[in-house]
């Protein structure tokens, strides 16, 4: 049986980051369920830093991990976690309210620029001229989620922790002395802590370890990726979004992707696309669009896991010693990183608190007792 002081069920950028955080203070072992770190959800998001996702809480915890993207610390410094692209979102006539509303919660996070029709037009080329207001977020974030999952990789093994792929989790003990967790294979590890950072399947952990579940709701996400219009230069082009929750797009290695920002319920599971949430990525980006969607030229989809108040669970659990939930966080996951790993450490490892903007409550799991079936 092989031992550590924190065992971390799951290698997506929630698991990577806390165990990298973790690795400062203790022995922590990440056991990812798949072959490939970041195979999920972390792999397969459209990582943006922007201030117009989520809402008060979640911008300040990706206001207070920004730092970490801009000055990376040791061990993150090989490649850039990122580069700047600047963030619109636009908005129709009828949509001027949202935008107001919009531009009043996130003013406090980040220098916006209001634009009329012809800024809109100048900093986008290819909205329709129906786009005739909107706020421009300069200073956006177009994260690596590769760099920033492979520079925790490399700081959590240089302080002596481990990542082990492939460790489908069979089964979980809870003794006087610690957790003891074994795979499909009949091996076996155990620690005093568990970080249950294992994302769509967080629940299903839990029940595992006999612990009661969140009542979390994995909903699917769908991107495709296609040409853009002959000669128009995709340097400079934003990250693009309607003020409501109906589409956003931005330049992808010389071609456009594109998501109808669907929130599918779905099981936990390798999420595929379905060809309605395709078509209608194609048929909002025409709608909104001087773009004519006639080749997709790839296309994928992922599960954003939320919790019902869709604010991240990130605390021990109350009906059992040594389990931490690390769940819940939503399509923020990866510009909110360093942040939650930096929480995780404090309430782990009793390091001062590092968001004074967030209370600990807000974030704690035992908001949600018996809420969950």
């Amino acid at each position: 049986m092989e031992s550590a002081d924190i065992l971390v069920i799951g290698g997506g950028i929630a698991g990577l980051s806390a165990a990298s955080a973790l690795s400062a203070h203790a022995r922590v072992t990440v056991l990812e369920a798949e072959e490939q770190i970041g195979f999920h959800s972390s792999g397969r998001s459209a990582t943006m830093l922007h201030y117009a996702l989520g809402d008060r809480l979640v911008r300040a915890l990706t206001l207070a991990s920004r730092a970490f993207f801009e000055n990376p610390p040791a061990g993150f410094t090989d490649v850039p976690l990122g580069h700047r692209m600047p963030v619109l979102v636009h908005g129709r006539e009828e949509e001027r309210d949202a935008l107001d509303a919009l531009e009043a919660e996130i003013s406090a996070f980040a220098a916006l620029e209001r634009l009329d029709r012809a800024g809109v037009r100048e900093l986008c080329p290819l909205l329709k001229d129906d786009a005739v207001h909107g706020l421009a977020d300069r200073s956006g974030i177009r994260l690596d989620p590769h760099a920033l999952l492979q520079g925790h990789v490399r700081r959590l093994k240089a302080r002596g922790g481990a990542v082990l792929t492939g460790q489908r989790i069979a089964g979980i003990e809870h003794a006087p002395r610690g957790w003891t967790v074994g795979n499909e294979r009949g091996e076996r590890f155990s620690a005093p802590v568990i970080v249950n950072a294992a994302g769509a399947w967080a629940d299903q952990v839990a029940s595992l370890a006999g612990v009661a579940p969140l009542g979390l709701e994995p909903k699917r996400r769908t991107i495709i990726t296609f040409d853009a219009p002959a000669g128009v230069p995709l340097d400079g082009m934003p990250f693009a979004k309607t003020v409501g929750d109906e589409l956003y797009f931005a330049p992808e290695s010389g071609r456009l992707f594109a998501s109808p920002m669907d929130e599918v319920p779905s099981d936990p599971c390798d999420a595929q696309p379905e060809e309605y949430d395709v078509a209608l990525a194609a048929h909002r980006m025409e709608e909104r669009t001087i773009v004519r969607v006639e080749r997709i030229h790839s296309r994928w989809a992922g599960l954003r896991t939320f919790t019902p108040d869709r604010h991240p669970a990130v605390g021990f659990a109350s009906d059992a010693e040594g389990f931490f939930w690390l769940a819940g966080q939503g399509g923020f996951g990866l510009q909110t990183s360093p942040a939650i790993a930096a929480i995780v450490a404090s309430l782990i490892a009793d390091v001062p608190w590092p968001v004074p903007e967030v209370e600990p409550g807000a974030l704690s799991p035992g908001r949600f007792l018996g809420q969950a079936a």
